[in-house]
């Protein structure tokens, strides 16, 4: 790995891609290679000016903005393309593409995003198959071991747009899970608080705790087997982990999970040749608030899950 210096300053008019995002975010994604911490610094420092004047990293950038950007040094660090097959089966699984967006039904195992331990994702391999594309973005994320429906957007506006629909719950999402035991009711209702907590591995853990965020979950049974129940899961909040926790909190953990069932529970389930989390979000739709279009789409159940399923 070696280091560049960016040796001259770079005045950059905001586009439409850039438009609302903020100032910190945005140089982040402009100066790849270069360490968060240097970003903060230059901007405190009065380095970066938006249009001449010093500006605050919280600052969301407008439509013709002129922000000067100082001679930094970036880390040149190397590419490693997605394997071939990563390329295929993100491909094949897309279920959607217009101008402004991109569906797909993710595959289980697959992180969205990069980070430590990870050597590909989700948002890398759609990035290296839509180059010719300037703006591929995460609306939203799901777990690593969840399967279904991910929104990437192809354009600020949209991303925008559906982010807001998303703090306002707008967002209608629908999972399938299988839970483990007998469920007589129809319909439940969980509302718990959960609060999160990191690992010093960098893993998440979630909890339900009275100090936690206000969370709530409606399961409603599809069918029953002698010892699990099918249910769709439909989270009203957008917690992390939080249907697997909520699961855990009626006594009926996910099958397949690893970090929210018992060692036993976890082994027995993999017995039976269940090998991954039994999540799959099924369902997302959504009004867009300017064009009033509606979208609707539904990603068919894995063919590992819907196998499994039979041997119950």
């Amino acid at each position: 790995m070696k280091t560049e210096l960016q040796q001259t300053v770079q005045l950059v008019e905001v586009n439409e891609n850039a438009e609302g995002q903020r100032l910190d975010n945005f140089l982040l994604s402009f100066l790849k290679g270069v360490p968060k911490s240097h970003i903060y610094k230059i901007i405190r420092r009065g380095e970066v000016r938006v249009n001449k004047g010093r500006i605050k990293n919280v600052y969301r950038l407008k439509l013709g903005d002129i922000v000067r950007v100082p001679p930094v040094k970036v880390l040149d660090k190397p590419v490693h393309q997605p394997s071939s097959s990563i390329l295929s089966l993100i491909e094949s699984r897309i279920i959607f593409e217009d101008n402004d967006l991109i569906v797909l039904n993710k595959p289980s195992g697959l992180a969205v995003h990069g980070g430590t331990g990870t050597s590909y994702s989700v948002i890398e391999a759609l990035r290296y198959l839509r180059e010719g594309e300037k703006f591929i973005e995460l609306i939203h994320r799901i777990d690593k071991a969840t399967s279904g429906c991910l929104l990437i957007a192809k354009n600020r506006k949209m991303l925008n747009a559906v982010q807001s629909l998303l703090r306002s719950r707008l967002v209608v999402k629908t999972y399938t899970t299988l839970l483990l035991g007998a469920i007589h009711q129809s319909e439940i209702t969980v509302k718990a608080p959960l609060e999160k907590r990191t690992l010093p591995s960098g893993e998440h853990r979630v909890r339900v705790h009275p100090d936690g965020k206000p969370s709530q979950t409606i399961y409603t049974k599809l069918t029953s087997y002698r010892r699990a129940t099918l249910m769709s899961a439909s989270p009203k909040t957008g917690r992390t982990h939080q249907i697997r926790v909520h699961a855990k909190h009626l006594g009926h953990p996910i099958a397949g999970d690893e970090r929210y069932s018992s060692a036993i529970q976890y082994k027995e389930i993999g017995k039976h040749g269940l090998k991954r989390l039994f999540l799959h979000a099924s369902e997302i739709s959504f009004e867009h608030p300017v064009s009033n279009k509606k979208y609707h789409f539904q990603a068919p159940l894995d063919k590992e899950l819907a196998a499994f399923l039979k041997t119950l």
